[in-house]
């Protein structure tokens, strides 16, 4: 059965949740995770609109190769970055550094 909306959102509102300090994860491994392999874009939409629940640690969520994509919904500026430069992740170009290190999947550390 196909998931609405909202609930889509708020799940993945839910998962971001849990992203450990100092780690990140990609659109698509939310997706997977939630059982809609193929819509890391709407995860990516999900969390274009989490700027208004601070408790979602949106920034910890980068693309597959680990680059910034989001980033502009963070407003001007680097806030992103500097967010996660706060937990101890080196950016480089929009892109993390060492992002397979750093790289956390709902899949294999949840239950």
């Amino acid at each position: 059965m196909k998931k609405e909306k909202g609930q889509f959102f708020n799940d993945v509102y839910e998962v971001t949740k849990l992203i450990p300090f100092g780690r990140v994860t990609s659109y698509g491994a939310i997706a997977n995770y939630l059982g809609a392999k193929g819509n890391a874009r709407m995860v990516g939409w999900a969390l274009n609109g989490a700027g208004k629940y601070p408790e979602v640690p949106a920034h910890r969520v980068v693309n597959s190769q680990g680059i910034l994509s989001g980033r502009h919904y963070f407003g001007p500026g680097d806030e992103m970055k500097e967010q996660l430069e706060a937990e101890g992740l080196m950016v480089k170009d929009d892109k993390i550094i060492d992002f397979k290190k750093h790289f956390w999947d709902p899949s294999t550390e949840l239950p």
